[in-house]
C-alpha cells in the first residue's frame, strides 16, 4: 500500500509519481544554487544592452590583456575568444585553492540583428571590455512621412 504523501489532494485513490518530490526537491535545490557555479558555456559574463541603432556588449575579463581577446561578428552572431595562462609554480608548489578561470574560452551569443561589421569598436580597460555594435542600417527603425493628399 502507498504512503499518504503520494496521493493527490483531489481524491485519496488517484495516484501521483513517488518522483515528484524529489523532482521538487531539485527545482529547489537548483533554485538555491543559481549563480554559485558557472560552467565553462557562461564564462566570461557578458552584459548586452541594446535599442534601435545596435547594441552594447560589456564583457568582464580581469587578468586579461588585449592581445588574450578575440572579437568576431558574423550576420547576427557575436563571438569572444580567448586564454589565460595558468601561473607558473616553482617547485613544491601546489595549489591550496583555485577559483579563478584559466584556459581557453569561446562564447557565441545571438544578436536580434544583423550587425555592421565594418563599424563594430571595441575597448578594453580595467579588465572590462566593452563592443558597440551597430545594427545595419537596411534594419534600423525607419520614419516614414505621413502625406495629407
Amino acid at each position: 500500500m502507498f504512503a499518504r504523501p503520494f496521493f493527490s489532494s483531489a481524491s485519496p485513490y488517484t495516484l501521483q509519481s513517488p518522483f515528484g518530490s524529489l523532482q521538487q526537491l531539485r527545482q529547489d535545490f537548483d533554485c538555491l544554487l543559481e549563480g554559485v557555479w558557472q560552467t565553462a558555456e557562461d564564462y566570461p559574463t557578458v552584459n548586452l544592452w541594446n535599442n534601435s541603432e545596435g547594441a552594447l556588449a560589456v564583457v568582464e575579463l580581469p587578468g586579461y590583456a588585449p592581445g588574450d581577446i578575440e572579437v568576431s561578428v558574423v550576420q547576427n552572431v557575436l563571438t569572444l575568444r580567448g586564454e589565460r595562462q595558468a601561473p607558473a609554480f616553482r617547485e613544491g608548489e601546489v595549489y591550496y585553492r583555485r577559483e579563478r578561470w584559466q584556459g581557453k574560452f569561446t562564447r557565441s551569443l545571438a544578436l536580434p540583428f544583423e550587425v555592421e561589421g565594418a563599424k563594430v569598436e571595441a575597448r578594453f580597460k580595467n579588465g572590462v571590455l566593452s563592443i558597440a555594435l551597430p545594427c545595419v542600417e537596411a534594419q534600423r527603425p525607419q520614419k516614414i512621412a505621413i502625406h495629407t493628399n
